[in-house]
């Protein structure tokens, strides 16, 4: 196994289930069931110096998830060029995710995850095992869409173990 497939199936190994496009839907109901009871002062809470706040994980749940749906539609429509990768980072420190209302970025995040759904329901059985070329990378379109799932469970799994338990939730 590469060190690239490694990489992926650490977030693959997340998704609890077989039916990974039901658990679109659930992984989108835990994320709202938590960042919904959140006030606002909670949801500006970092665990850590130099970690994310709970509304910055939020809107890199969002952003992370717009670049995967690019790469599904590109790859899925036969795209051949390889597709860069993104620094989380950069991308978060350039969000301005803490000037933003919770209730915003809630609304953001379930209409990236609506349009996730319709993208990949909508997607026959052929486009789903189209591949490309993503930060140098072969990659199916199945393959990223389950990255969605996998990547947001591995932040709320972050999110319970070591932002809920000092606020006091768990």
């Amino acid at each position: 196994m590469t060190d690239f497939q490694k990489y992926i199936q650490r977030y693959l190994d997340q998704i609890p289930s077989g039916d990974w496009l039901h658990e679109l839907k659930i992984s989108e109901d835990k994320t709202i069931g938590i960042f919904s009871n959140l006030t606002e002062e909670q949801s500006k809470f970092a665990y850590d110096e130099g970690k994310w706040t709970l509304k910055g994980v939020l809107l890199h749940l969002a952003d992370t998830e717009r670049v995967f749906q690019y790469r599904i539609l590109a790859f899925a429509r036969g795209e051949k060029a390889n597709l860069p990768g993104f620094d989380e980072n950069e991308y978060a420190d350039n969000s301005h995710a803490n000037e933003r209302s919770l209730e915003s970025l809630v609304e953001e995040y379930k209409l990236v995850r609506a349009s996730s759904k319709i993208l990949l329901e909508t997607m026959n059985s052929s486009a789903l095992q189209n591949t490309g070329i993503a930060n140098g990378h072969e990659i199916s379109v199945e393959t990223i869409g389950k990255l969605i799932i996998g990547h947001n469970y591995h932040h709320v799994n972050i999110i319970e173990e070591r932002y809920l338990s000092k606020l006091g939730w768990m």
